[in-house]
């Protein structure tokens, strides 16, 4: 898996049917005879053993080792009067439920599904995404022969490609059993996913999951970001899932986070892939971590110092005296508010950066999709789909996995 790293999550949820990665037939010779001899017949598919994941190898993140799973989480915490505060990050060194994470699009390698390599993108993208839930679950995030964005370009530009996203589906399912077999001895689980990723598990969780009682009860939540899934206008279930209820509560468990992010003053246009569902009758979820229950609210964002990777604008000056941060990530209280709306036919979660003159900290974000120094409103804040709401889903889960095992916790107070 080549250089580079989180331009990736520039996703696969936006991917049209794939093909399988089959040689082509060969083509019959040109002779001169009245009838031309038949094409001999094609070649078999080539069949690509799946990752062992019974063997270390075979996961990027796993408990108990130094890995992509295990570095630096430590936040410089910004507030409204621009005083600093760094806090560090500790692990839980016996968590009392598991995660199981499936990173999104970020490979760079020149193939259409990518290697088992890990390399600098898939390190990034899991220092980004789910390192920070060690803080209270068991990180199990498998390497998986995804898409790359070598062939994600490729479809974007109309081109023919080979990418298998069933060989990509096939791999993380494999993991997935040789998880429960091997690691999760009935210990509570929460999904998480990003864009690819999150697609991958809503096909596990629609196909495997909800089709066998054993597993539903060890399901604590799915958090299926950066992806749509499908709903009844106006109902919680009954779309791409038919037991698994969208979120409504933090002491609610069982249930589903989904939702696609956009500025508020920058809704997505009428091209957009996210937001909106083919299905009649039905709508794109949009849960919010921050605000389960509906309406607007401000938001636990934990963000990359430097920006939201190569594929977005870097990050400008957090404060106006040009102060540098010396930790990879920055919390800024009260600055960003999040709201599901609906709007033009798209459900999405609205974020708003709380500019105020008064306050020294920055009037904006990065997290918008450049390429070539032009902004694909499309795709919305997409590279911040979990970043703008990391604490609240880490907070979340502990709230679910409490009320999971029959020990729920007091529920914050709202403010």
């Amino acid at each position: 898996m080549k250089r580079l790293l989180f331009v990736g999550t520039l996703l696969m949820a936006v991917v049209a049917p794939a093909m399988a990665q089959t040689a082509p037939p060969a083509t019959p010779a040109v002779v001169p005879l009245p009838v031309a001899p038949a094409a001999p017949p094609a070649p078999p598919p080539v069949i690509i053993p799946a990752p062992d994941y019974n063997t270390d190898a075979g996961w990027l993140c796993l408990p108990g080792r130094q890995d992509a799973c295990a570095v630096d989480q430590n936040v410089t915490v910004i507030t409204g009067d621009g005083k600093r505060k760094v806090v560090k990050f500790k692990a839980d060194p016996a968590p009392k439920y598991d995660c199981f994470y499936v990173y999104p699009t970020v490979s760079l390698d020149p193939t259409p599904n990518s290697d088992l390599n890990i390399g600098p993108e898939e390190r990034q993208v899991a220092a980004s995404q789910a390192a920070r839930f060690t803080a209270k679950c068991r990180v199990y995030a498998p390497l998986y022969r995804q898409v790359t964005l070598t062939a994600l370009r490729d479809i974007m530009a109309g081109k023919a490609s080979a990418a298998d996203r069933k060989l990509a589906y096939l791999d993380v399912e494999a993991a997935w059993r040789a998880y429960r077999d091997k690691y999760q001895a009935g210990r509570g689980v929460v999904l998480i996913g990003h864009s690819q990723g999150a697609g991958i598990l809503k096909q596990l969780l629609a196909e495997v999951i909800e089709n066998d009682p054993s597993q539903r009860r060890l399901l604590i939540a799915a958090y299926l970001l950066g992806t749509n899934v499908a709903v009844p206008a106006g109902g919680d279930v009954g779309g791409d899932f038919k037991r698994t209820k969208l979120c409504k509560a933090m002491d609610q468990y069982g249930c589903v986070v989904s939702y696609v992010t956009f500025r508020a003053d920058s809704p997505p246009p009428e091209n957009s892939r996210f937001g909106k569902v083919p299905q009649p009758g039905m709508v794109a979820a949009c849960v919010n971590p921050a605000a389960l229950g509906g309406g607007k609210a401000v938001t636990d964002a934990i963000l990359g110092t430097k920006g939201a990777g190569l594929a977005s604008a870097p990050m400008g000056p957090w404060t106006s005296d040009n102060a540098p941060v010396t930790t990879p990530f920055v919390s800024v209280p009260g600055l960003i508010s999040a709201e599901c709306v609906s709007n033009n036919g798209f459900n999405y979660l609205a974020v708003t950066v709380n500019a105020n003159p008064q306050d020294p900290r920055t009037d904006t974000i990065v997290g918008d999709v450049v390429v070539n120094g032009a902004t694909l409103k499309d795709w919305g804040l997409h590279l911040i789909d979990m970043p703008v709401e990391m604490g609240n889903l880490v907070s979340l889960s502990e709230y679910q996995a409490a009320a999971w095992r029959g020990t729920p916790m007091d529920l914050p107070k709202k403010k």
